[in-house]
C-alpha cells in the first residue's frame, strides 16, 4: 500500500490546476483553498491504494463523506472544478452515466426525447416538463392502455390540488403533453389529452400583472444600483422592455447582436428566431455590461454569464431567480417574476394605444388565441375586440 501523496499521482497536476482556475476566472484564495484539497485528496488515495485512475464516481463520494466533518469544501460540489480538469485531461475515469432501470423512469426518458426531438422544446422546458408529469405518470403506472378520460381527469385534478393557478397550468400543459406522447406512441387506446380540462386556470383566476410604470422605473434604478446591477440591469431589462423570456435572455448570444442595424435575434421556443428591433433604453445598459462588466478571458458566446467563477452562462431558472431577488429587494412581490416582467411590456403596448395584434408581436406569439388573456388586463384592450352594440331599429 503506497503511503505517500505521490503514490497517488495526483500532485504533478497542481501547477496546471491552478493555471486552469485562473483561467477560468477563480480568485487567488479560492485556487489556495482548491489546491490544498487537491493535496488532501491525493493523501487519502495514496492511504487507501487507489491509483489516480480509480477515481471513478464511486471512489469520488467516498472522499466526500470523509470531509463531511470539515469546516470548507465539504461537498460534492466542492470537488468539481478538479474533477471536472482531470476527466479534461483523460487521467480519471468520466462521470458515470446511470441508466434509467424503472418503468416509470425509461417512459420519462423516452417522453423527453421526443419533447426535445419531435417538438424542438429548449433543455429548460424539457426539464420542467418532466418534473410536472412525473407524479401523473407514476400514478397512472401499469394501467396505461386501459386508461378513461374520466381517470385521466380525476388523476390531473388531484395532482392540481393545494398549486398556485400559474404551477397548475404549468402541470396541466405537462401532462396533457404526456398524454399526446402516450396516444402517438400507441400506449393508450385513445387520445387523452383534453380529459385534463380546464382545472389549471378556475374561475376567477388573476389575469396577468404587469408593473406599473413607476414601478418598472424603480425596479431597474434599483438593479442598476445593487451588487451585479452592471449585469442584471440589461437582462431585466430585455425582460421588462422587450418582453423575453428568462429562456431567451438566458440564450442570448453575442452573436445575436446588430449594433450596427439596431436588431436583436431572440431564439424562441420550438426553434422560433426572430429579429426584433434594440432600443436605446435596453442597448445602452447592455453595452455597459459588454464593455465593462462581462467576465473576460472566457470562450462562452451567451451575453450573460455567473458572476463567480468559472463564469458560467446562466440558465433560464437562474435568470428567473435574478428577477426574483430584484423584485423583493424592490419591495415588489417576486411571485412570477420572469413572467410578470414580461407582461409588463404587453401591458406597456395596450395601455399606450395598442391592440392585441401589437401586443403579440411583442410577445411572439404563435396566434391572437395566446394572446386573448392580456385582453383581462386591460379595458382598452377589451374593447378592441368586442362587437358593437345594436342600434334600436327606428320607431
Amino acid at each position: 500500500m503506497a503511503s505517500s501523496a505521490e503514490g497517488s499521482g495526483l500532485e504533478q497536476y497542481a501547477d496546471g490546476f491552478v493555471a486552469e482556475l485562473g483561467r477560468l476566472g477563480y480568485s487567488p484564495r479560492t485556487c489556495e483553498a482548491q489546491v490544498a484539497l487537491l493535496r488532501h485528496l491525493a493523501r487519502w488515495l495514496a492511504e487507501q491504494g487507489v491509483p489516480l485512475s480509480g477515481l471513478n464516481s464511486e471512489v469520488a463520494g467516498e472522499y466526500i463523506a470523509v470531509r463531511r466533518g470539515r469546516s470548507q469544501l465539504r461537498s460534492g460540489r466542492a470537488l468539481r472544478p478538479l474533477l471536472g480538469y482531470l476527466r479534461g485531461l483523460g487521467v480519471v475515469p468520466s462521470a458515470t452515466v446511470l441508466v434509467p432501470q424503472a418503468p416509470v423512469d425509461v417512459l420519462l426518458t423516452r417522453f423527453g426525447e421526443w419533447l426535445s426531438g419531435e417538438r424542438g422544446l429548449a433543455p429548460a422546458t424539457v426539464s420542467s416538463y418532466l418534473h410536472q408529469s412525473r407524479p401523473f405518470a407514476v400514478a397512472c403506472a401499469g394501467q396505461l392502455p386501459s386508461l378513461t378520460a374520466a381517470q385521466v381527469a380525476d388523476l390531473a385534478a388531484g395532482g392540481a390540488v393545494g398549486l398556485r393557478p400559474r404551477s397548475a397550468q404549468v402541470r396541466a400543459n405537462a401532462v396533457r403533453a404526456l398524454l399526446r406522447f402516450l396516444w402517438l406512441e400507441g400506449m393508450t387506446a385513445v387520445p387523452l389529452a383534453d380529459a385534463v380540462g380546464s382545472f389549471a386556470a378556475p374561475a376567477g383566476a388573476d389575469p396577468p400583472k404587469g408593473l406599473s410604470p413607476g414601478q418598472a422605473d424603480d425596479l431597474l434604478a434599483f438593479v442598476r444600483a445593487s451588487p451585479g446591477g452592471m449585469r442584471n440591469e440589461p437582462m431585466i431589462a430585455l425582460m421588462l422592455r422587450l418582453a423575453l423570456r428568462a429562456g431567451e435572455a438566458a440564450s442570448l448570444l453575442l452573436d445575436d447582436i446588430a449594433w450596427r442595424q439596431g436588431i436583436l435575434r431572440v431564439r424562441g421556443k420550438r426553434n422560433r428566431v426572430d429579429e426584433i428591433p434594440l432600443p436605446a433604453d435596453v442597448g445602452a445598459p447592455l453595452a455597459r455590461y459588454l464593455s465593462d462588466g462581462r467576465p473576460t478571458g472566457t470562450a462562452h458566446r451567451q451575453v450573460f454569464l455567473a458572476l463567480d467563477a468559472p463564469h458560467g452562462p446562466l440558465t433560464g431558472p437562474a435568470v428567473t431567480s435574478v428577477a426574483a431577488r430584484a423584485l423583493i429587494a424592490a419591495g415588489i412581490s417576486g411571485e412570477g417574476a420572469a413572467h410578470r416582467l414580461r407582461h409588463t411590456a404587453a401591458c406597456g403596448v395596450l395601455a399606450a394605444g395598442g391592440g392585441l395584434v401589437e401586443a403579440g408581436q411583442l410577445l411572439r406569439h404563435a396566434g391572437p388565441q395566446v394572446t386573448a388573456v392580456y385582453a383581462r388586463s386591460d379595458i382598452t384592450a377589451l374593447r378592441s375586440i368586442a362587437r358593437p352594440w345594436p342600434e334600436e331599429a327606428p320607431a
